[in-house]
C-alpha cells in the first residue's frame, strides 16, 4: 500500500503520534539520505520511504494515517569511510535512537555487522540485517496517572534499595508476573519493601539492551543490562506485552506505597562496541557524531572499557541524553537517576571537568533539578577516579566507605581513623562547595561485587560460571570466610558470620550520608561467591527466597526504623568538634574507651580496634532545632571491653537502644558509668530525659 509522506516537523525527535498520523525526525550530520522503513507486525518490510526534508542536521517527514503500534526502522545512506570515521551502510536496518519501544532483541548473525567479518572492519557488508533486527515501534505513552504524586522523600530521609527487576522477583513465591515490572509492583513485593522501610528502589538498567555476542556464544546473557541499545525504550524482557504502561503502572504502585523509583542509566557507551562491533543504531546513523573517535578515526576512545564512548560534547548527542532523562521523568514519573560511569559524562578534550556541558545542562534544567541525581564517580580512562569531584546536587557512590567498613570489621590494622571519617559523611571528599553530608551514598555491597553474606563467607571470588576461568571481577574484596570457604554447618562460624554482618549493617545505618542496601542482603542472599554475576541470569544472580533469614530481616528493618526515628543520624550538615550545637556543646566528640578524649597517639595506634563517638545536632540545623539530645556510638571490632560513657547532662541519662549482639537488637536499657561492650559489636545509646 502507498504511504504518502509530507514534510512534517524537525521536532520533537523520534516517532511522534499527533492524532492524524506520525511525525518522524532523526539527527544525522553526515548522512546523504535517510530512508524510513515500515514493517508489518510479523516483521515483513512493506515500504521504504525517503524522509523528504532536512532542517540543519535533522531529517524529517510526516505520514498521515499511521497509528501507535506501527513498526519501523531506518536505513542511512552516506560514505563508508572508516578512515574518516564514517560507517554508513544502507544494508543495515537501524534502531531509531529515540524509539519508545522495540519488538525484541537482535539475533546474532554476520548480517548485523557493517563490514564482512571475514575481511575485517574496513570491508563493506552487503548482507541485509533486517531479518535479524528488532523493529522500532510507534508509541503513544499517554497514561491515566490518577492522583499519582512523587513521594519527594528528602534525601536525608532516604534509604535506597538497589535491585534488579528480574532478580528480585524471579524466585519470590508471591510476586507475579515473575521477572517483570508488574511483578516488582505486586502486593507481596510492596509488602516486603514497606516492612523493610526503604524509601526508594534503584533499578539496574531497564533501557533496551543487548546480550553481547561473546556471552551469547557461551550460552550466557547480559543479565545486568549495561549494554544499552535505546535510551527511551524499556527492555522487552521486563514487559508482558510490550507497552510502557506496565512500567508506568509499576511506578504508580510504588509511589502509592511511598517508595521512589530511581533508574540506573547507561549514557556513557552503547552496545555497539568498538570497530569490530555490530551496526545497530548510532554507528549507522552517524558514527562520527555519536561517538568519540581516536585520532585515526578508525578506532574509538574507550574510557568505559566497553569499546566505545558516547560523544556527550556534541550538542545533539547531549540533547538526546537530556531528552531521554526528561522522558523518563515526565512520561515515566521516575524520581531520580544513577549514572553509570558518570566520570565519562564529564569528560572534555582536556579531561574530567565538573563544569562540563553535561553537568551544566542538568543543573539548569527545570525538570531534572527536581529529581535525585547519583553519580558512579569513576571510569577506566586517565584520571577516571573522581570521588567527591562532582558538582551539587549530585550524590556519589562511595566505594571508600564500602572498603573501609569491610576492612575495619575484618580486623585490618590502622583503620580506626578512616572509619571515623566514613561514619561522619566522608568529609575529606565531600565537605566543600556547599555539599551536604548526604552527598556520600554509603554502601556495603552493590550489584557489582559480593553480597553481604558472601563478604563474610568467601575469601576468594568464585566466578568460574562466567566462563573466564575465574579471572573476571574484583580481586580485592576485603572479605573473610571466618574459617571455611563457603557454606558450613559449623555453628560457631555461622554465629561469627551473623555477628559480623550485623555489625557491618549497623555501621551503614548509623553513619552520616545516604545509605544504600543491596536487594537480598536483608534476607541473607548468596551468589555462591560469584562477585561478578553480570552474565548469570539464573539462580546465581536471582535472589533466593526459599529460606529467607527472618532474624536478619527483622534486624535490618529495626535498624532502618531506628535511623528514621533519630534525626541525629540523618543530618545533612557535617559535624565538627569545634562547632557549638543547640545546647551549647560541640556537635562531635571522639572518646577513648577510658572516658577521655582521643589523642593523636590514640589515633595513630595501629592496633586500635574500637571507635567511640558522641554525636549531637549540628549547629544551624533549623529542621531539628528543638532536639538537643545526643547519641553515643561504639564500633568495637576487637575483644570484649569496658567503655566509660560520656557524662550525661543534668536531667538526662543514656539509654541503650541498639546492641547488634542481642536478639532483638533494639532495646531500651538505661546505663551509666562503665559498661561492658561485647566483641565485634555496635552499640547505640541515646541521651534521653530521665524520669
Amino acid at each position: 500500500m502507498p504511504y504518502p509522506i509530507t514534510a512534517g516537523r524537525p521536532a520533537p525527535l523520534g516517532a511522534t503520534f499527533d492524532g492524524a498520523g506520525v511525525n518522524f525526525a532523526v539527527f544525522s550530520a553526515h548522512a546523504t539520505r535517510m530512508v524510513l522503513c515500515l514493517f508489518t507486525d510479523d516483521g515483513r518490510e512493506i515500504g521504504r520511504i525517503d524522509l523528504p526534508e532536512r532542517d540543519g542536521d535533522v531529517w524529517h517527514g510526516h505520514i498521515a494515517g499511521l497509528r501507535p503500534g506501527h513498526c519501523y526502522g531506518y536505513r542511512a545512506h552516506g560514505p563508508y569511510a572508516p578512515q574518516d570515521g564514517h560507517r554508513f551502510n544502507a544494508n543495515k536496518l537501524l534502531v531509531d535512537p529515540y524509539a519508545r519501544a522495540l519488538t525484541g532483541h537482535p539475533v546474532w548473525h554476520d548480517a548485523l555487522y557493517g563490514y564482512d567479518p571475514v575481511k575485517g572492519p574496513d570491508s563493506f557488508s552487503t548482507l541485509d540485517s533486517a531479518p535479524y533486527m528488532p523493529r522500532s515501534v510507534v508509541v503513544d505513552p499517554a497514561f491515566s496517572w490518577g492522583d499519582d504524586r512523587p513521594p519527594e522523600v528528602p534525601i536525608e530521609d532516604s534509604v535506597i534499595y538497589e535491585a534488579h527487576v528480574k532478580g528480585l522477583t524471579r524466585l519470590h513465591p508471591g510476586a507475579a508476573p515473575k521477572g517483570k515490572f508488574l511483578g516488582l509492583a505486586s502486593e507481596p513485593m510492596l509488602d516486603h519493601l514497606t516492612k523493610l522501610g526503604v524509601t526508594a528502589v534503584e533499578l539496574l538498567p531497564i533501557h533496551a539492551f543487548v546480550d553481547d555476542k561473546f556471552l551469547h556464544d557461551k550460552g550466557l546473557t547480559n543479565y545486568w543490562g549495561y549494554q544499552s541499545l535505546g535510551f527511551f525504550a524499556p527492555d522487552p524482557r521486563y514487559l508482558t506485552g510490550g507497552d510502557i504502561a506496565e512500567f508506568q503502572q509499576m511506578v504508580a504502585r510504588l509511589h502509592g506505597a511511598g517508595i521512589e523509583v530511581i533508574l540506573d542509566v547507561v549514557y556513557n557507551h552503547t552496545c555497539e562496541g568498538d570497530e569490530n562491533g555490530p551496526t545497530l543504531s548510532l554507528r549507522g546513523i552517524d558514527n562520527a557524531s555519536y561517538y568519540r573517535l581516536a585520532p585515526d578515526k578508525r578506532h574509538y576512545i574507550n574510557d568505559t572499557g566497553t569499546g566505545n564512548t558516547v560523544n556527550v560534547d556534541h550538542p545533539m548527542v547531549l540533547r538526546m541524553i537530556m531528552d531521554s532523562l526528561r522522558y523518563w521523568v515526565e512520561v515515566g514519573h521516575v524520581d531520580g537517576f544513577r549514572f553509570d560511569l558518570c566520570a565519562t559524562l564529564g569528560r572534555t578534550p582536556t579531561g574530567f571537568d565538573p563544569g562540563a556541558s553535561f553537568f551544566d545542562a542538568i543543573r539548569q534544567d527545570p525538570v531534572l533539578t527536581r529529581v535525585k541525581l547519583i553519580a558512579e564517580p569513576w571510569d577506566i580512562g586517565p584520571g577516571g577516579y573522581q570521588l567527591g569531584a562532582f558538582p551539587p546536587p549530585f550524590l556519589e557512590w562511595n566505594d571508600r566507605f564500602r572498603d573501609t567498613v569491610r576492612q575495619f570489621w575484618r580486623g585490618d590494622p590502622g583503620l580506626t581513623p578512616r572509619l571515623a571519617d566514613r561514619i561522619t559523611g566522608s568529609a575529606r571528599q565531600f565537605d566543600h562547595s556547599g555539599r551536604p553530608a548526604t552527598s556520600s551514598v554509603n554502601l556495603l555491597t552493590a550489584h557489582d561485587g559480593f553480597t553481604l553474606t558472601d563478604v563474610v563467607s568467601y575469601t576468594e571470588r568464585h566466578n568460574e560460571a562466567n566462563g573466564e576461568a575465574g579471572r573476571d571481577g574484583h580481586a580485592a574484596n576485603w572479605s573473610d570466610n571466618m574459617g571455611v570457604e563457603g557454606p558450613t554447618a559449623d555453628a560457631a562460624i555461622i554465629a561469627a558470620r551473623d555477628r559480623r554482618k550485623r555489625a557491618m549493617l549497623a555501621t551503614l545505618m548509623l553513619s552520616q550520608g545516604t545509605p544504600m542496601l543491596l536487594a537480598g542482603d536483608e534476607i541473607g542472599n548468596s551468589q555462591s561467591g560469584n562477585n561478578n554475576a553480570y552474565a548469570q541470569d539464573n539462580e546465581i544472580g536471582w535472589i533466593d527466597w526459599t529460606a529467607p533469614d527472618a532474624d536478619f530481616l527483622a534486624f535490618a528493618a529495626a535498624l532502618i526504623a531506628f535511623r528514621r526515628a533519630h534525626p541525629i543520624l540523618r543530618q545533612k550538615r557535617f559535624l565538627h568538634a569545634s562547632e557549638r550545637t543547640v545546647d551549647g556543646l560541640p556537635d562531635l566528640f571522639w572518646w577513648h574507651e577510658d572516658g577521655r578524649e582521643m589523642t593523636d597517639d590514640d589515633w595513630a595506634d595501629q592496633d586500635r580496634r574500637i571507635l567511640c563517638v558522641e554525636k549531637r545536632m549540628a549547629a544551624g540545623t533549623p529542621r531539628y532545632a528543638t532536639e538537643a539530645g545526643g547519641m553515643f556510638l561504639i564500633f568495637n571490632a576487637g575483644r570484649d571491653t569496658q567503655v566509660a560513657l560520656p557524662p550525661a547532662p543534668g536531667g538526662k541519662r543514656w539509654i541503650l537502644r541498639i546492641d547488634t549482639t542481642a536478639t532483638p537488637a533494639a532495646t531500651a536499657t538505661p546505663l551509666e558509668g562503665r559498661i561492658a561492650c561485647p566483641a565485634e559489636a555496635v552499640l547505640a545509646l541515646v541521651l534521653e530525659p530521665a524520669p
